[in-house]
């Protein structure tokens, strides 16, 4: 990479407090520093990018000069490090949500409510395909029992989700992205009443595609322009079904009528673009994006969460709000729950949790050994606790893999 105009590329040695990094020697996402541009400010932040980079590129207007000049001025200020939030984001930061189970101690109860809610949803999909109206009172309390356990701890729930994939694409689609919607939401810090519109706007956005040919939901050939536009009717369709459905708030509504809206302008119904469509519809539309991306549909196989993650990635500031990507990425981690991982001692393992502050160091259940063969017992860790070994070398994931590599299926892991 060469330095723009407005940088200097320097050694890693050379970096000093109070420098301004633009760019690093390799993609800002296989990074803890998430966000793009970093105003070194303490010692903890130099260590890290000294232990990660060989060099970097630093903008001298925005810090200290590579010469060791102090800049101190006002666009300094205003261009030290990006806020983790705009306004809107900070004006749904309410709410703090401690996790307050363990994802050992809340994986049964995870369980039980995965299946009370995958009952719900099968009740809405039977009563929307046989033209009967859909009943809120079936899924309120579902939906309600996951929210509970998302908050307590995301993670149980998000690896329940990420292994069972024994039903059709409509049905695991619709309960992955309610869980999403809950986490992402709870990552925010959302209030309750917030979570619970954003989960069911995650539940309800395609109920429309009920009132759809069932042989253009299961088509695997290329959509023509006819299949595309029929496809895109399901929105009004959705809205339809949820206008005239008792308990369906505003909110949920509204997300549902623009998740398919793109930052660019791109999307449709409508093209809005920006902060014309309003935020939980961007939240929704990432989420569907996002979640679509990781299940097989009819046309198209399952990408693994690492790949769909860095998808997201390169679409920030085009499909998706930049912040908005960089956000859900803290929330679901670099290699998300149920992502297959390889270490770099060769072993390979399935995401089982993802830690807030450490995203590139998850808890991985250990399948295979280095030399790719089934470990007799399958091997939980803890990344983020493990220090370096004897020979000061620390355990690290080398690599996300594609699903199924080395004959791994993620979903036989799950035991009824």
């Amino acid at each position: 990479m060469d330095a723009k105009p407005n940088e200097v590329k320097i050694a890693i040695t050379g970096l000093r407090l109070k420098m301004y990094v633009s760019r690093l020697d390799r993609p800002w996402i296989e990074t803890p520093f998430i966000f793009e541009g970093l105003f070194v400010e303490t010692a903890d932040q130099l260590s890290r990018l000294q232990a990660l980079c060989r060099y970097v590129y630093v903008d001298p207007a925005r810090g200290l000069r590579p010469e060791g000049r102090y800049v101190q001025s006002d666009e300094a200020a205003a261009t030290a490090p990006r806020a983790a939030f705009q306004s809107e984001f900070a004006r749904l930061n309410t709410t703090s949500w401690p996790e307050k189970a363990t994802v050992e101690a809340e994986m049964p109860v995870a369980n039980a409510v995965r299946q009370q809610l995958e009952h719900g949803i099968e009740g809405m999909m039977n009563d929307l395909r046989a033209g009967r109206e859909l009943d809120m009172g079936t899924l309120r309390e579902g939906v309600g029992a996951m929210i509970d356990s998302v908050t307590r701890n995301p993670s149980a729930f998000l690896w329940l989700k990420a292994i069972r994939k024994k039903s059709s694409y409509a049905y695991q689609h619709a309960l992955g992205s309610s869980v999403w919607a809950a986490s992402f939401g709870r990552h925010l810090g959302m209030n309750r009443e917030e979570i619970n519109d954003l989960a069911f706007a995650g539940l309800l956005f395609d109920v429309g595609k009920t009132t759809l040919p069932g042989e253009l939901l299961e088509k695997t050939a290329v959509f023509d322009d006819a299949d595309r536009d029929l496809m895109r009717t399901h929105v009004q369709a959705s809205i339809d079904i949820l206008e005239r459905t008792p308990g369906v708030s505003k909110r949920t509504i509204q997300a549902v009528a623009t998740h398919h809206e793109r930052h660019d302008g791109t999307g449709y119904p409508k093209g809005m673009r920006g902060a014309q469509i309003p935020i939980f519809g961007r939240l929704i539309g990432l989420i569907d994006s996002y979640d679509a991306m990781t299940t097989a549909r009819p046309h198209a196989p399952g990408r693994s969460p690492h790949q769909a993650v860095m998808e997201l990635y390169n679409a920030r500031d085009s499909l998706f709000q930049a912040d908005l990507v960089e956000q859900f990425i803290q929330t679901c981690g670099v290699y998300p729950t149920g992502s297959l991982v390889e270490l770099s001692d060769g072993r390979v393992g399935v995401v089982t949790a993802v830690h807030e502050l450490k995203r590139l160091r998850p808890n991985v259940m250990l399948l295979l050994d280095a030399d790719k063969k089934p470990l007799r017992e399958f091997v939980p860790i803890d990344l983020g606790q493990l220090g370096p070994d004897e020979n000061g070398v620390l355990l690290t994931v080398r690599r996300g893999l594609p699903e199924g590599a080395h004959g791994v299926d993620t979903s036989e892991l799950f035991l009824d």
